[in-house]
């Protein structure tokens, strides 16, 4: 496994780096497109993480684990459901989740982030995985009410600050199995495992490869498992995929 984050240097540019012990080794480019070195070396403690991605667009996938769908009272989806965050919305490990003042309930939701490494379109799922770079963890921050007011999801899911993803993105993890959990405050809210999705990865992705052309740095988002529930101002909700790290955001409601 190799990890890489996205980080801040010189005059306050983003970059890429690759993780080597306590250190950050600066890329000169995007890991999926020019992973040499620059010589550049800015060491881990003192690194102002940014979110591991940039994409053009964040894929995510609603209702994919079972027990999710029920605690919702929502139907199985005979077929992957889709729905678009806007990359406005990606914030870092340690930035704000702003709670929106039009939103009486915004909740946490804690998944597996799928960030693509080539270009791909009308994939089978038997080789899926080798389009995938890497993962990450995502945070849907949903407001739950506007999502059951609206019908459909662009407001409730799209707000800015509502896709938290980070800290790092790892290679060569196998996303079959892998523990899924989600801390607010000492509290665990939420403990599934990848196993248990409805659309596996693999599967996902020769879906959503099949209606729209995915591009390297895209990112998919693919579903939470049960336990969501509401985040308050002066929370901090916590993200932990197996293998991956754990991502951390404080919570505060907007203008305050």
């Amino acid at each position: 496994m190799t990890a890489f984050a996205r980080i801040l240097v010189g005059s306050g540019r983003a970059a890429f780096a690759r993780v080597s012990g306590d250190d950050l080794l600066v890329l000169r480019g995007a890991p999926w497109e020019d992973p040499a070195e620059t010589g550049e070396i800015v060491p881990r403690a003192s690194a102002r993480l940014l979110a591991p991605v940039a994409p053009t667009k964040i894929v995510c996938v609603g209702r994919n684990y079972r027990a999710h769908a029920a605690e919702l009272g929502n139907e199985v989806p005979a077929e992957p459901l889709l729905f678009f965050k806007p990359p406005s919305s990606v914030i870092g490990p340690d930035e704000p989740i702003e709670m929106p003042p039009v939103s009486a309930r915004v909740d946490h939701e804690g998944e597996l982030g799928v960030v693509i490494g080539a270009r791909c379109r009308d994939v089978p799922a038997e080789r899926a995985l080798d389009f995938v770079f890497g993962f990450t963890c995502v945070n849907d921050v949903t407001a739950r009410d506007l999502q059951k007011k609206d019908g459909q999801w662009a407001r409730a899911k799209g707000f800015d600050t509502f896709c938290p993803a980070g800290p790092l993105l790892v290679t060569g993890l196998d996303p079959r199995a892998l523990g899924v959990r989600c801390r607010v405050g000492d509290t665990l809210r939420q403990e599934g495992n990848t196993r248990d999705m409805i659309f596996p990865v693999a599967n996902l992705i020769a879906y959503i490869s099949a209606i729209m052309t995915l591009e390297p740095g895209d990112l998919l988002a693919t579903g939470t498992p049960e336990g969501v529930g509401p985040l308050s101002h002066g929370v901090s909700v916590e993200v932990e995929i197996e293998g991956v790290g754990l991502l951390r955001n404080p919570v505060r409601s907007r203008g305050a």
